[in-house]
C-alpha cells in the first residue's frame, strides 16, 4: 500500500520545514509520498518548499489563496497512493502518530480512520475552542446518530477513492464537517485512535474562528437531510 500525505500550507515560513522535516522523519510501515500544496502564501514559505530535496516530497501551488478544501482537493486530484491522510503544516499534529491510524487499515478492522484528540491545559488553545469543538461533534452525533470523538480532527485517513466519491465542496475549513457528515451519511463510521496534539494561539497564526464552527454545524444539517446514496464504498 502507498500513503499519501496531504498538507495544505499557507503562510507558514517559520514552520514548514520543520513539518516537512518531522513528517519524512516517522518509520512509516509502507511506502509514503508527501504532497505539499502551497495555497498562496505570501510570506517565504514557497522559497523553504522550493529547497525541499527529497524524492518523496511533491509540491503544488495555488496562485492565490482559495482554502483548506480547496488546497486538499488539489492534494487529492494529485494523489498517487491508494491511501490518503492530512497533515496541517502547523505543527500541532505529531506525524509520529500516523503509523497508529495505519495499524487498524493493516490489519483489516477498519477503513476510515480518524485521530481522536484528548484536550489538556496544555494542548487546548482556548476554553471556547474546546467547547466549540465539541458541540460541532456533538452536533454530528444528534444528526447522524452516531458516536464519534472529534470531527475537526486534521488526521482523516481513508481510501483516496472514497475521499474522490465524497465529492467535497467546501474550500474552506467547512471541508472537515462535509467530509464527516457524507461518511456519516453513508453509514460509514470512523474507527478512532488517540493522537498526540499542542494547540498554537492567535499570536501563532490559528486560523480557525467561530464563524467556522457555525458553517459546520450548517453543513451538517445540510448534509443530513440529502438523500443517502444507494451505493457506498465500505
Amino acid at each position: 500500500m502507498k500513503l499519501s500525505i496531504l498538507m495544505p500550507v499557507y503562510n507558514e515560513e517559520d514552520r514548514i520545514a520543520d513539518a516537512l522535516k518531522q513528517a519524512l522523519a516517522v518509520d512509516y510501515p509502507c511506502e509514503i509520498e508527501l504532497v505539499v500544496v502551497d495555497d498562496g502564501s505570501r510570506d517565504g514559505t514557497a522559497e523553504v518548499l522550493d529547497r525541499a530535496d527529497d524524492q518523496r516530497v511533491r509540491v503544488i501551488t495555488h496562485q492565490r489563496n482559495a482554502g483548506k478544501g480547496a488546497a486538499i482537493k488539489t492534494a487529492v486530484d494529485n494523489a498517487e497512493g491508494e491511501y490518503m491522510v492530512i497533515l496541517d503544516a502547523d505543527l500541532e499534529y505529531d506525524p509520529q502518530d500516523i503509523p497508529k491510524l495505519l495499524d487498524p487499515v493493516l490489519d483489516g478492522r477498519a477503513t476510515v480512520v480518524y485521530g481522536n484528540r484528548t484536550f489538556g491545559s496544555h494542548s487546548a488553545y482556548s476554553f471556547w475552542y474546546v467547547m466549540g469543538n465539541k458541540g460541532v461533534t456533538m452536533a454530528a452525533n444528534l444528526l447522524f446518530n452516531s458516536y464519534i470523538g472529534d470531527l475537526e480532527t486534521c488526521f482523516k485517513l481513508m481510501p483516496v477513492s472514497l475521499y474522490r466519491s465524497l465529492d467535497v465542496r467546501s474550500r474552506g475549513f467547512g471541508m472537515e464537517a462535509e467530509v464527516t457528515g457524507k461518511l456519516l451519511r453513508r453509514r460509514i463510521r470512523p474507527y478512532e485512535v488517540p493522537i498526540s496534539y499542542r494547540a498554537r494561539g492567535r499570536e501563532e497564526g490559528k486560523k480557525i474562528t467561530w464563524k467556522d464552527g457555525v458553517e459546520a454545524i450548517w453543513i451538517l444539517g445540510r448534509e443530513r437531510t440529502r438523500r443517502r446514496p444507494a451505493a457506498s464504498i465500505r
